[in-house]
């Protein structure tokens, strides 16, 4: 089974440029926004979609300063709730034929993989993958990273199809996708940050 080291995500203020078969999401002219205030809200903020305006609801005595911060902020985790909820199972599928046609042409049938999926309880890997029954699994802890990292999991992943071990054949499947390297020093820092200890099973 091919795995990678499973951490918490970088600030996606640090996180870099999209890839190669498909960016991050462009940055958008801000939606309309109608800011609604409250007396009886003391601290909770929130937003909600209301057709194409955003409605973002604070409490009174926000001065303008902070109206602008919150609103800034209830915007980005707007958006980065619409990013996860447009990357389906299917959109992964999608990628991973994309890649594996891309990188690994003449492995058309090995890596074709019978299932690829998001989960939620990849403890210690950013991606998995069983041979025996050619599934893929993907850590949902790396959705909101650029593509270009998402695409190196996932090439790890169908490379394995290929070759189950990690040997040199593996590595050199792998050092195909151009931003590998950059890619595993991503993940590497990740781990770093959070004060797990880096290893690929």
């Amino acid at each position: 089974m091919g795995t990678l080291p499973l951490a918490c995500p970088r600030d996606p203020s640090q996180q870099g440029p999209p890839g190669d078969l498909g960016s991050t999401m462009a940055s958008a002219r801000k939606p309309v926004v109608e800011v609604r205030r409250s007396e009886r809200r003391r601290r909770t903020v929130s937003a909600y979609r209301d057709g194409e305006r955003v409605v973002v609801l604070i409490p009174d005595q926000f001065s303008r300063a902070e109206e602008r911060e919150w609103v800034d902020r209830m915007l980005e985790r707007l958006a980065a709730r619409d990013q996860r909820a447009r990357r389906s199972d299917a959109e992964l599928s999608i990628r991973a034929a994309r890649l594996a046609q891309r990188y690994l042409p003449g492995h058309a049938a090995a890596a074709r993989p019978a299932s690829v999926r998001w989960v939620s309880n990849q403890n210690g890997r950013w991606g998995s993958c069983t041979p025996a029954d050619r599934s893929i699994r993907i850590s949902d802890r790396i959705m909101d990273m650029p593509d270009w990292v998402i695409d190196y999991v996932l090439l790890h992943e169908l490379a394995h199809l290929v070759v189950p071990s990690h040997s040199p054949e593996f590595w050199a499947l792998v050092a195909r996708y151009p931003k590998a390297e950059r890619a595993r020093g991503y993940l590497e820092g990740v781990c770093a940050a959070s004060g797990q200890a880096i290893h690929e099973d």
